[in-house]
Protein backbone atom coordinates (compact mmCIF):
# COMPACT_ATOMS: atom_id res chain seq x y z
CA UNK A 1 0.00 0.00 0.00
CA UNK A 2 1.50 3.34 -1.02
CA UNK A 3 0.77 7.03 -0.62
CA UNK A 4 -0.66 6.79 2.91
CA UNK A 5 -2.69 9.85 3.87
CA UNK A 6 -3.35 9.34 7.58
CA UNK A 7 -1.84 6.12 8.94
CA UNK A 8 1.82 5.15 9.15
CA UNK A 9 3.06 2.01 7.44
CA UNK A 10 3.80 0.54 10.88
CA UNK A 11 0.17 1.09 11.86
CA UNK A 12 -1.05 -0.63 8.72
CA UNK A 13 1.17 -3.59 9.55
CA UNK A 14 -0.13 -3.68 13.13
CA UNK A 15 -3.73 -3.57 11.93
CA UNK A 16 -3.15 -6.31 9.38
CA UNK A 17 -1.52 -8.46 12.06
CA UNK A 18 -4.02 -7.97 14.90
CA UNK A 19 -7.26 -7.05 13.15
CA UNK A 20 -7.57 -3.96 15.32
CA UNK A 21 -5.69 -0.72 15.82
CA UNK A 22 -5.88 2.03 18.46
CA UNK A 23 -5.52 5.63 17.26
CA UNK A 24 -5.06 8.13 20.08
CA UNK A 25 -6.85 11.49 20.06
CA UNK A 26 -8.81 10.84 16.86
CA UNK A 27 -11.32 13.55 17.77
CA UNK A 28 -10.87 16.47 20.14
CA UNK A 29 -12.53 16.99 23.53
CA UNK A 30 -14.91 19.67 22.23
CA UNK A 31 -16.26 17.30 19.55
CA UNK A 32 -16.70 14.55 22.13
CA UNK A 33 -18.62 16.86 24.45
CA UNK A 34 -20.83 18.02 21.58
CA UNK A 35 -21.67 14.42 20.64
CA UNK A 36 -22.46 13.57 24.25
CA UNK A 37 -24.79 16.55 24.65
CA UNK A 38 -26.50 15.69 21.36
CA UNK A 39 -27.03 12.09 22.45
CA UNK A 40 -28.46 13.23 25.78
CA UNK A 41 -30.88 15.54 23.95
CA UNK A 42 -32.05 12.66 21.72
CA UNK A 43 -32.79 10.59 24.83
CA UNK A 44 -34.57 13.51 26.53
CA UNK A 45 -36.85 13.89 23.49
CA UNK A 46 -37.42 10.14 23.07
CA UNK A 47 -41.07 9.02 23.13
CA UNK A 48 -41.34 6.32 25.80
CA UNK A 49 -44.39 4.79 24.11
CA UNK A 50 -42.05 3.03 21.67
CA UNK A 51 -39.92 0.72 23.76
CA UNK A 52 -37.47 -1.68 22.19
CA UNK A 53 -34.86 -3.63 24.11
CA UNK A 54 -31.46 -4.34 22.62
CA UNK A 55 -29.68 -7.55 23.50
CA UNK A 56 -26.97 -9.52 21.76
CA UNK A 57 -27.89 -12.49 23.94
CA UNK A 58 -31.40 -12.74 22.45
CA UNK A 59 -30.90 -10.82 19.21
CA UNK A 60 -33.45 -12.74 17.13
CA UNK A 61 -36.19 -12.69 19.77
CA UNK A 62 -35.80 -8.97 20.45
CA UNK A 63 -35.59 -7.86 16.82
CA UNK A 64 -38.76 -6.27 15.57
CA UNK A 65 -40.06 -3.74 13.10
CA UNK A 66 -38.77 -0.90 15.29
CA UNK A 67 -35.26 -2.34 15.14
CA UNK A 68 -35.34 -3.07 11.40
CA UNK A 69 -36.64 0.39 10.55
CA UNK A 70 -33.86 2.02 12.58
CA UNK A 71 -31.48 1.71 9.63
CA UNK A 72 -33.17 4.83 8.26
CA UNK A 73 -33.95 6.53 11.56
CA UNK A 74 -32.66 7.71 14.91
CA UNK A 75 -34.03 5.16 17.36
CA UNK A 76 -33.44 4.44 21.05
CA UNK A 77 -33.01 0.97 22.54
CA UNK A 78 -33.23 0.10 26.22
CA UNK A 79 -30.96 -2.02 28.39
CA UNK A 80 -32.44 -5.42 29.29
CA UNK A 81 -31.74 -4.91 32.98
CA UNK A 82 -33.50 -1.53 33.06
CA UNK A 83 -36.84 -3.31 33.59
CA UNK A 84 -38.30 -5.43 36.37
CA UNK A 85 -40.46 -8.53 35.93
CA UNK A 86 -43.49 -6.31 35.29
CA UNK A 87 -41.66 -4.53 32.46
CA UNK A 88 -41.44 -1.34 34.50
CA UNK A 89 -38.35 0.85 34.36
CA UNK A 90 -36.21 0.53 37.47
CA UNK A 91 -34.00 3.52 36.63
CA UNK A 92 -34.62 6.93 35.10
CA UNK A 93 -34.89 7.09 31.32
CA UNK A 94 -31.47 8.73 30.87
CA UNK A 95 -29.84 5.78 32.62
CA UNK A 96 -31.91 3.10 30.89
CA UNK A 97 -30.92 3.51 27.22
CA UNK A 98 -28.49 0.95 25.83
CA UNK A 99 -27.86 2.75 22.54
CA UNK A 100 -29.13 5.08 19.84
CA UNK A 101 -29.02 3.91 16.20
CA UNK A 102 -28.59 3.60 13.30
CA UNK A 103 -28.66 6.60 10.91
CA UNK A 104 -27.49 9.46 13.10
CA UNK A 105 -24.54 10.08 10.76
CA UNK A 106 -26.95 11.06 7.98
CA UNK A 107 -29.89 12.53 9.91
CA UNK A 108 -28.44 14.48 12.84
CA UNK A 109 -26.38 17.61 11.99
CA UNK A 110 -23.90 17.21 14.84
CA UNK A 111 -23.25 13.51 14.27
CA UNK A 112 -23.09 14.15 10.53
CA UNK A 113 -20.43 16.85 10.94
CA UNK A 114 -18.26 14.59 13.11
CA UNK A 115 -18.75 11.56 10.85
CA UNK A 116 -18.09 12.96 7.38
CA UNK A 117 -14.59 14.31 7.79
CA UNK A 118 -11.46 14.50 5.68
CA UNK A 119 -9.67 12.54 8.40
CA UNK A 120 -12.07 9.60 8.08
CA UNK A 121 -11.89 9.80 4.30
CA UNK A 122 -8.08 9.65 4.47
CA UNK A 123 -8.29 6.69 6.85
CA UNK A 124 -10.51 4.70 4.49
CA UNK A 125 -8.11 5.38 1.65
CA UNK A 126 -5.22 4.01 3.73
CA UNK A 127 -7.29 0.91 4.52
CA UNK A 128 -7.84 0.25 0.81
CA UNK A 129 -11.49 1.23 0.43
CA UNK A 130 -12.61 2.08 -3.10
CA UNK A 131 -16.11 3.42 -2.43
CA UNK A 132 -16.36 3.85 1.36
CA UNK A 133 -19.75 4.44 2.95
CA UNK A 134 -20.96 4.63 6.54
CA UNK A 135 -23.56 1.87 6.71
CA UNK A 136 -24.66 2.55 10.27
CA UNK A 137 -23.88 4.60 13.35
CA UNK A 138 -24.57 3.98 17.02
CA UNK A 139 -24.16 5.90 20.23
CA UNK A 140 -23.57 3.31 22.97
CA UNK A 141 -24.04 4.24 26.64
CA UNK A 142 -22.89 1.11 28.53
CA UNK A 143 -24.83 2.38 31.51
CA UNK A 144 -23.52 2.24 35.10
CA UNK A 145 -24.46 -0.94 37.01
CA UNK A 146 -26.77 -2.32 34.28
CA UNK A 147 -24.67 -2.05 31.09
CA UNK A 148 -25.18 -5.37 29.33
CA UNK A 149 -22.65 -7.84 27.96
CA UNK A 150 -21.91 -7.83 24.23
CA UNK A 151 -21.12 -11.42 23.36
CA UNK A 152 -18.08 -12.33 21.22
CA UNK A 153 -18.86 -11.73 17.55
CA UNK A 154 -17.61 -10.61 14.16
CA UNK A 155 -19.17 -7.42 12.78
CA UNK A 156 -19.31 -8.97 9.29
CA UNK A 157 -21.98 -11.31 10.67
CA UNK A 158 -24.33 -8.33 10.79
CA UNK A 159 -23.14 -6.21 7.85
CA UNK A 160 -22.10 -8.48 4.99
CA UNK A 161 -20.38 -7.84 1.68
CA UNK A 162 -18.48 -10.33 -0.45
CA UNK A 163 -15.58 -10.00 0.04
CA UNK A 164 -15.86 -8.82 3.64
CA UNK A 165 -15.35 -5.07 3.87
CA UNK A 166 -17.13 -4.19 7.12
CA UNK A 167 -14.87 -2.12 9.36
CA UNK A 168 -15.75 -0.77 12.79
CA UNK A 169 -14.80 2.76 13.87
CA UNK A 170 -15.19 2.83 17.68
CA UNK A 171 -14.61 6.24 19.29
CA UNK A 172 -14.46 6.61 23.08
CA UNK A 173 -16.66 9.36 24.47
CA UNK A 174 -15.09 8.78 27.89
CA UNK A 175 -12.29 6.61 29.23
CA UNK A 176 -12.95 2.90 28.62
CA UNK A 177 -11.36 0.52 31.13
CA UNK A 178 -11.69 -3.06 32.27
CA UNK A 179 -13.80 -1.78 35.17
CA UNK A 180 -16.53 -0.19 33.03
CA UNK A 181 -16.62 -2.74 30.20
CA UNK A 182 -14.04 -1.72 27.60
CA UNK A 183 -13.79 -3.55 24.28
CA UNK A 184 -11.84 -6.80 24.24
CA UNK A 185 -10.56 -8.54 21.11
CA UNK A 186 -8.63 -11.61 19.99
CA UNK A 187 -5.47 -10.56 18.12
CA UNK A 188 -5.22 -12.17 14.69
CA UNK A 189 -8.74 -13.63 14.84
CA UNK A 190 -9.64 -12.03 11.49
CA UNK A 191 -7.14 -14.40 9.89
CA UNK A 192 -7.43 -17.36 12.26
CA UNK A 193 -11.20 -17.87 12.02
CA UNK A 194 -13.77 -17.87 9.24
CA UNK A 195 -17.19 -16.26 9.19
CA UNK A 196 -19.68 -18.98 10.18
CA UNK A 197 -23.07 -17.22 10.12
CA UNK A 198 -24.99 -14.14 9.09
CA UNK A 199 -27.71 -12.14 10.83
CA UNK A 200 -30.32 -11.58 8.10
CA UNK A 201 -33.88 -10.58 7.38
CA UNK A 202 -36.06 -13.67 7.40
CA UNK A 203 -36.09 -14.97 3.85
CA UNK A 204 -39.57 -16.41 4.34
CA UNK A 205 -40.97 -12.89 3.94
CA UNK A 206 -40.68 -10.42 1.09
CA UNK A 207 -37.66 -8.26 1.86
CA UNK A 208 -39.66 -5.06 2.00
CA UNK A 209 -42.15 -6.58 4.43
CA UNK A 210 -39.87 -8.75 6.57
CA UNK A 211 -40.19 -7.84 10.24
CA UNK A 212 -38.26 -10.87 11.43
CA UNK A 213 -34.61 -11.83 11.55
CA UNK A 214 -32.64 -15.02 11.86
CA UNK A 215 -29.10 -16.32 11.90
CA UNK A 216 -28.20 -18.16 8.69
CA UNK A 217 -25.35 -20.65 8.89
CA UNK A 218 -22.72 -20.32 6.15
CA UNK A 219 -20.97 -23.64 6.76
CA UNK A 220 -20.65 -26.52 9.22
CA UNK A 221 -17.82 -24.91 11.15
CA UNK A 222 -18.62 -24.22 14.80
CA UNK A 223 -17.51 -21.04 16.52
CA UNK A 224 -14.66 -22.25 18.71
CA UNK A 225 -12.82 -19.07 19.53
CA UNK A 226 -9.93 -19.02 21.98
CA UNK A 227 -11.42 -16.78 24.64
CA UNK A 228 -8.23 -16.93 26.69
CA UNK A 229 -6.57 -14.92 23.92
CA UNK A 230 -8.91 -11.95 24.44
CA UNK A 231 -7.06 -8.75 25.32
CA UNK A 232 -8.65 -5.60 26.79
CA UNK A 233 -8.50 -2.47 24.65
CA UNK A 234 -8.42 0.27 27.25
CA UNK A 235 -8.58 3.73 25.66
CA UNK A 236 -8.94 7.37 26.63
CA UNK A 237 -11.68 9.85 25.73
CA UNK A 238 -11.31 10.80 22.05
CA UNK A 239 -9.30 7.68 21.12
CA UNK A 240 -10.48 5.44 18.29
CA UNK A 241 -10.31 1.69 17.74
CA UNK A 242 -10.44 0.34 14.18
CA UNK A 243 -11.90 -3.17 14.02
CA UNK A 244 -11.66 -5.54 11.05
CA UNK A 245 -15.05 -7.03 10.18
CA UNK A 246 -13.83 -10.53 11.07
CA UNK A 247 -12.02 -9.56 14.27
CA UNK A 248 -13.62 -11.41 17.19
CA UNK A 249 -14.44 -8.90 19.90
CA UNK A 250 -16.79 -8.36 22.84
CA UNK A 251 -17.35 -6.39 26.03
CA UNK A 252 -18.34 -7.56 29.48
CA UNK A 253 -21.12 -6.14 31.64
CA UNK A 254 -20.59 -2.77 33.24
CA UNK A 255 -21.23 -3.21 36.95
CA UNK A 256 -19.24 -0.13 37.94
CA UNK A 257 -20.68 3.23 38.86
CA UNK A 258 -19.18 4.81 35.72
CA UNK A 259 -20.72 4.80 32.25
CA UNK A 260 -18.71 3.96 29.12
CA UNK A 261 -20.08 6.06 26.25
CA UNK A 262 -18.86 5.44 22.69
CA UNK A 263 -19.75 6.59 19.20
CA UNK A 264 -19.48 3.76 16.70
CA UNK A 265 -19.65 3.75 12.91
CA UNK A 266 -19.48 0.74 10.63
CA UNK A 267 -18.03 1.28 7.19
CA UNK A 268 -18.42 -0.93 4.15
CA UNK A 269 -17.03 -0.69 0.64
CA UNK A 270 -19.82 0.08 -1.80
CA UNK A 271 -17.62 -1.33 -4.55
CA UNK A 272 -19.11 -4.66 -3.44
CA UNK A 273 -22.79 -5.53 -3.52
CA UNK A 274 -24.84 -4.70 -0.43
CA UNK A 275 -26.66 -7.98 0.11
CA UNK A 276 -30.47 -7.78 0.10
CA UNK A 277 -30.58 -10.17 3.07
CA UNK A 278 -28.65 -7.83 5.36
CA UNK A 279 -30.88 -6.76 8.24
CA UNK A 280 -30.14 -3.09 7.50
CA UNK A 281 -31.76 -1.92 4.29
CA UNK A 282 -32.39 1.57 2.97
CA UNK A 283 -35.14 2.71 0.66
CA UNK A 284 -34.35 4.16 -2.76
CA UNK A 285 -35.02 7.72 -1.60
CA UNK A 286 -32.51 7.41 1.28
CA UNK A 287 -29.38 5.88 -0.28
CA UNK A 288 -26.01 5.40 1.36
CA UNK A 289 -23.63 8.35 0.94
CA UNK A 290 -20.18 7.82 -0.57
CA UNK A 291 -17.47 9.28 1.67
CA UNK A 292 -15.54 10.32 -1.43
Amino acid sequence: MTDLKFLKSSQIEEYQKNGFLVIENFIDADSVDLLRKSAEKIVDDFDMSQISVFSTKTQVEKSDAYFLESGEKISCFFEEDAFNENQELTVEKSKAINKIGHAMHDLHPVFKSVSYTEKLKALTSDLGFIKPIIAQSQYIFKQPSIGGVVNPHMDATFLFTNPVSCTGIWIAMEDATINNGCLQAIPGSHDDYILTKRFIRDASDAYSQANKTTFALLNDVKEDWNMEAMVPLEVKKGDMIILHGKCVHMSYENRSQNSRHAYVMHLIDNEYEWDELNWLQRSSDFPFVDLN
